[in-house]
């Protein structure tokens, strides 16, 4: 497989050097979808430019990226380009390496209740074939890497490519097993824009898994790793947060960047849903609805988790999709890097619902937003309303669409242990209802 995942590499490369070096690469940075007030590059140059004077980057209402991407640009500050190609390839190789091994386990596993006769007899239709799974890594490297989304967020130099680079390591971390590693990776997330912290319990439930802790508070076991856990993880964080204060000799990146995304201050439209309602919210109101919009992305993380304690890998899945969907500042770099998974979950598409309509509105949806930008910023023949419309059409597309799996994941695991095709008690067919 090494053969196909490096043409598939040496493809997206050259796609994107052609790119930035045509003439599409200026208008591509400045599109509000691809780039947002937290990762343009734009304002991480006007940050190397204040540090390069002395002066603290944070000191503007400029610049809100941590610490350690701008002293990291400080050096390879001409050699972006490189760099954001080398960082989609360094996310694509660990997603397909982690997904191998995924494949490898949840084959072992699959062999195993075989033997011990755990499926019901009208099960082995959905069981997982080697020839299927072989594939699956490859599909899943090439759905990130030629993604229109990833491509277009990599010509734009957005930084939101280095935080996806990050993410991955960590579910390579965690699916290889070491907690250490995964514990780094989790806080270097986490440090970099605070929504991944909702990654913590499926990373800890995975980790359980892989050494038979039952997921029990009764058992000492399961408080004692997760307290090791949690140490690795704290005790990550708060190094990089003082590595950054050695760094920059204050403590003026806090309120800049974590601030910053918490309180949204900026609101230059998006593809997130909080810009427009914050631009029509009376102020005394302000404070209340940015706790529950903030909280909304956090929310989810209990009801998924006790659900899926047994399906970590599915609850990673759901939780970067829940953050690329409800985050503050969302760019089409973030969508792109929980569609990469979809080709991981090919079993599931017997029992998807809605798929045809929902890429259908995807697909116009990503159409449009140019279009109705246009007709709102430059021809003045729209306002405001039919942007966001368009953007709440795509994130309902988007909610639809991780529902959607979600329902089919369950529905499949049920019929795993229930059997496929179901009967009444008095002989007749019977119908699956979950709720």
């Amino acid at each position: 497989m090494a053969a196909p995942l490096t043409l598939v590499l040496v493809l997206a490369v050259t796609v994107r050097a052609v790119l930035f070096r045509s003439s599409l690469a200026e208008l591509i940075s400045e599109r509000v979808e691809v780039v947002s007030p937290l990762s343009a590059w734009k304002r991480v140059v006007e940050g190397l430019a204040l540090l390069d004077l002395g002066v603290s980057p944070y000191s503007g209402d400029v610049f809100h990226e941590t610490p350690l991407i701008i002293y990291l640009f400080h050096f390879v500050v001409d050699y972006a380009e490189i760099v954001f190609m080398v960082t989609d390839g360094i996310t694509a190789v660990a997603l397909y390496l982690a997904v191998q091994n995924y494949n490898r386990n949840v084959f072992r596993k699959q062999k195993y209740a075989l033997e011990a006769n755990r499926y019901p007899p009208d099960c082995l239709e959905l069981m997982r074939s080697p020839k299927e799974m072989f594939y699956i890594p490859l599909k899943v490297a090439t759905f990130y890497l030629l993604n229109p989304f990833t491509i277009l967020s990599c010509v734009a130099k957005s930084t939101c490519g280095l935080n996806n680079a990050v993410i991955a390591l960590f579910i390579l971390s965690t699916i290889k097993g070491s907690a250490l590693l995964s514990a780094i990776f989790l806080a270097l997330a986490t440090y970099q824009s605070v929504y991944p912290l909702t990654l913590f319990a499926p990373a800890l439930l995975f980790l359980l898994q892989r050494l038979y802790i039952p997921v029990n508070p009764c058992r000492s076991s399961f408080w004692l790793f997760t307290l090791q856990y949690g140490f690795m993880f704290v005790g990550s964080l708060l190094v990089i947060i003082c590595l950054s204060f050695f760094l920059l000799g204050s403590w003026d990146f806090i309120p800049s960047v974590y601030g910053f995304i918490l309180s949204v201050p900026d609101l230059t439209p998006n593809i997130g849903l909080f810009w427009y309602f914050f631009a029509e919210m009376f102020e005394h109101f302000r404070f209340f609805f940015i706790c529950v919009f903030q909280i909304n992305v956090f929310f989810y993380t209990i009801p998924l988790s006790i659900k899926l304690k047994e399906h970590p890998v599915f609850l990673i899945f759901m939780q970067i999709a829940i953050i690329s969907i409800f985050k503050s500042y969302p760019t089409v770099g973030d969508i792109a890097l929980y569609m990469a998974f979809l080709p991981a979950w090919s079993h599931l598409y017997r029992f998807l619902r809605n798929i045809f309509l929902v890429s259908c509105v995807l697909l116009a949806c990503s159409a449009l937003f140019p279009v109705l930008w246009h007709l709102w910023i430059y021809a003045g023949s729209a306002n405001s309303n039919f942007y966001y419309a368009i953007t709440l059409l795509f994130n309902v597309g988007q909610i639809l669409l991780v529902s959607d799996y979600f329902y089919a994941y369950l529905r499949r695991e049920h019929h795993l242990t229930q059997g496929l095709y179901l009967r009444r008690k008095d002989g007749s067919e019977a119908t699956l209802v979950l709720k």
